[in-house]
């Protein structure tokens, strides 16, 4: 062999020592950012933690807050529908008491008034013809 084909592979030699030194430092420097890619999502998941249970009970006390806010809607709305009911029943009761009678009332004073009309329009009539009677009478 000669001295360049010497010269050729040692610096083929040296080539690929260098390049398997640097694979063996990416491979090293891969691990390493493994472990510290690891460390920091356990530290990300220890500190979240406390958070996530917080907000689960946040969650649940606010679940509580509207159930119980729905029933009380329902517990008014179910008072004022009785309310109403009442109402309602009161006023029909007053109008079957009170407004019944008094429109009778009024049916009866109607009645009366026309009668008492009736009689007057009577006198009246009776007082023109006894009026023109004695005026003839008078002549």
């Amino acid at each position: 062999m000669s001295p360049r084909t010497d010269l050729f592979l040692g610096i083929i030699a040296v080539a690929t020592l260098v390049s398997a030194i640097v694979q063996v430092g990416v491979i090293v420097a891969a691990g390493l950012l493994v472990r510290r890619i690891n460390r920091l999502a356990n530290q990300v998941e220890q500190e979240l933690k406390p958070l996530l249970t917080h907000l689960n009970a946040i969650g649940r006390d606010a679940s509580r807050a509207a159930s119980l806010a729905v029933a009380q809607v329902e517990r008014v709305d179910r008072l004022l529908g009785d309310t109403t009911r009442k109402i309602e029943q009161t006023l029909n009761s007053v109008q079957a008491t009170i407004v019944a009678p008094a429109r009778e009332g009024f049916a009866l004073l109607s009645a009366l008034r026309a009668a008492i009309e009736v009689l007057r329009d009577r006198r009246g009539r009776a007082r023109q013809r006894g009026g023109e009677e004695e005026d003839a009478l008078f002549i």
